[in-house]
Formats: C-alpha cells, sequence, structure tokens
C-alpha cells in the first residue's frame, strides 16, 4: 500500500509448517514484508550478510530451539554484527532462565507459540518500535529468573518519580501513555527516561525494563 511503512521481516524456525504458519499470519498485515526465511541460526546468519543492505531485514521472529545454532546464540551473534537489528524471541518453552537468556542476548520481547495471531501483531509492532511486549507469564518468568542473579545497590538512587517511569516502562508503555499516566508532559517524561538511562549506565528503554525486572520492582500477581 502506497504511503505505508513496511517493515521488512525475517522468519527463523527448524520447522517449515511453523515458517509457513507464521508467513501466512503476517502476509495479512500490509505494515509486514517477509523478506526472508531460515531454517536455523547459522542460516540465518548467512543471509544477513550476503544480502543488500535495502532488504536486509529489520526484524526477525527467532525461534529458542533449533539445530546447529540455537536461538540465543543466534540473537547474541546478530546483535554484535546488526546492533539496530529487532529480534522477537518466539518458542513454546516458558523457562526463568532461557527467558533470561533471551533477553541478556539482546532480545526485544519473548513470545510464546500458543499466542494469537492478534497479540503476535502487536508483539512485533512493539518490537519494531523498540518496546518490549510480554504477556504477564512471559514477565513473571523474566522477574524470576532475574531475582536469581546478583543484584546491585537497592535503587539505584532513583527518584520516586523515576521509579513511577520505570515501572510503566517494563509495563511496555510508550511515552504518551506515561504521561497520561502520570499527568506530566510527553517532554517531562524523556527527561526522566534520559536521566534514568544516565543513572542506571544503560542504552535503551529494553535494558531499563529489564532492571526493573531484576530489581523485583516489577508487580507479578
Amino acid at each position: 500500500m502506497s504511503g505505508m511503512k513496511q517493515w521488512k521481516i525475517m522468519i527463523v524456525d527448524d520447522h517449515d509448517m511453523v515458517r509457513a504458519g507464521l508467513r501466512t499470519y503476517l502476509m495479512l498485515e500490509p505494515k509486514f514484508d517477509v523478506v526472508a526465511e531460515a531454517a536455523n541460526g547459522a542460516e540465518a546468519l548467512a543471509l544477513l550478510r550476503g544480502g543488500s543492505a535495502e532488504m536486509r531485514p529489520e526484524l526477525i521472529l527467532m525461534d529458542l530451539m533449533m539445530p546447529i545454532m540455537d536461538g540465543v546464540e543466534t540473537t547474541g551473534a546478530i546483535m554484535k554484527e546488526f546492533p539496530e537489528m529487532k529480534i522477537v524471541m518466539l518458542t513454546s518453552f516458558l523457562e526463568d532462565e532461557k527467558v533470561v537468556a533471551a533477553v541478556e542476548a539482546g532480545a526485544v520481547s519473548y513470545v510464546l507459540k500458543t499466542v494469537s495471531a492478534e497479540e503476535l501483531i502487536y508483539a512485533i509492532s512493539g518490537a519494531v518500535k523498540g518496546m518490549p511486549v510480554m504477556t504477564a507469564d512471559v514477565s513473571q518468568a523474566l522477574t524470576r529468573g532475574l531475582r536469581q542473579r546478583t543484584t546491585q545497590g537497592d535503587d539505584e538512587g532513583l527518584t520516586e518519580r523515576e521509579k513511577e517511569v520505570l515501572l510503566l516502562i517494563a509495563e511496555g508503555r510508550a511515552n504518551k501513555e506515561i504521561a497520561d499516566e502520570l499527568h506530566i508532559s510527553i517532554k517531562t517524561v524523556k527527561t526522566h527516561v534520559s536521566n534514568l538511562l544516565m543513572k542506571c549506565d544503560l542504552e535503551d528503554r529494553t535494558q531499563l525494563a529489564v532492571l526493573a525486572h531484576r530489581k523485583g520492582w516489577v508487580k507479578t500477581g
């Protein structure tokens, strides 16, 4: 459709039927364009390295469990070479450590294959904007996994308002939604986000969300 931004997507999964199903879902959305498919991580890397910059995908739907190179290893390798890439981990497995490993490797979101087509589209739409989208069960698994890790200081020197903004970021809220929730301007929200990144020595919103989970500040009940 003319005038509409199309996001180029690669599907990486070792099952032909899964790739076909995902491709069918995504073809129904005019804003998505499936430009490549791979059956494992090594094949995905080869396609990224060999393809033209113009046709390089902007987002990858990545299976977690694959032969040759699994999703976590592949995600880490891709993020080193193509740091602007957005990756959504799509899997049947909900294990605390796997969720943590996927996020730490650079995945924006971690989505179960049992989600509906609408939920998947929502997760992809958020991911292309760099906004983490996770269902409640995935969020809880991330929190449990991160709580087992060694933590730093209690509050990172954050103000109460900064903590409020951080928790809303962890919920995947956009700046406008945070502004509406806290009755402040979008400019003020942006200032808080900048301060959070500086104080926590982090680079993006996804890392802030991970921090909130690791500290146990996100309610999972």
